[in-house]
């Protein structure tokens, strides 16, 4: 199964499908990523917070692959924010994973409060010119905070991932952030064990389709050119999940998914969430 990719700001190619391994953690991470590796992913997505790059980098080793086939996401802590935590943070990434360098490189929030973020990005930016870090990214980032790293750096981000899914479908939001040629990747795209893939107006349309609800959600997203990282320990879940490509929403599927966006914010509020 080949997986289109999106050319990100920084001029490397990204998959628009990647495995997010968040919370497999041991031998279960290592066999997950390698049983996605097998189906055909090629952009695995990990975080030092999720206590699970020893067993990612596992299965980078153990897949056979070239290192340059794969494309590795992780993203710097809370607690590693601030000048020098940041390069120690990203090393200490580097060693649990076994890599010289990754693909993309997050901040995991931006915790506004604690002010750190922008002197993160900066040191980040120093790492990149260093060969550690191919893409500069932020995860959780609205607009203002961009905004203060492209002007702390002149670097706009490749990257910012965000919480969207049907429920949360942030329409705004992510317009906002792709005005400014900014890749969005939707984490917890599938809502799992809320619901929304068993609503009749998603399974009405996966069974006229003959695909599964959780396809439909994922090609909703990519429909509105948000990249996505869904989760499955299960091999024919995550193949069914990179499998997005021989079928198409329409404009009226289109809608009918975006109604099912509550109108509720979403707990893990990025203006003052904190998270270390």
């Amino acid at each position: 199964m080949s997986i289109p990719t999106v050319k990100l700001n920084s001029g490397y190619d990204m998959p628009v499908v990647g495995y997010g391994t968040w919370p497999l953690k041991g031998r279960r991470a290592t066999d997950a990523v390698l049983a996605a590796i097998g189906s055909g992913y090629r952009l695995i997505d990990t975080a030092a917070a999720y206590d699970n790059e020893e067993a990612v980098g596992a299965a980078v080793r153990e897949c056979g692959l070239p290192r340059e086939e794969l494309f590795v996401t992780t993203k710097l802590r809370g607690a590693d924010q601030g000048l020098g935590s940041t390069r120690r943070g990203l090393e200490g990434s580097l060693e649990r994973l076994g890599l010289d360098y990754v693909d993309l490189y997050l901040i995991h929030w931006p915790m506004p409060a604690v002010g750190r973020f922008a002197e993160s990005y900066a040191e980040m930016a120093d790492l990149q010119r260093e060969g550690l870090i191919r893409s500069l990214g932020v995860s959780n980032f609205l607009p203002e905070h961009i905004e203060t790293v492209t002007t702390e750096t002149g670097i706009r981000p490749a990257l910012d991932q965000l919480q969207v899914s049907p429920s949360h479908s942030r329409p705004e939001l992510v317009a906002d952030v792709q005005r400014d040629g900014i890749v969005v990747q939707a984490w917890s795209p599938l809502e799992r064990n809320t619901g929304v893939l068993d609503h009749p107006f998603v399974t009405a349309i996966a069974q006229r389709l003959g695909v599964t609800g959780a396809q439909v959600v994922l090609r909703w997203l990519l429909q509105r050119d948000i990249t996505v990282v869904p989760h499955s320990g299960d091999p024919g879940r995550q193949r069914a999940n990179a499998d997005l490509f021989g079928f198409e929403l329409t404009a009226q599927d289109m809608a009918a998914v975006a109604d099912l966006d509550t109108g509720a914010p979403v707990k893990q509020d990025p203006a003052t969430w904190e998270e270390f």
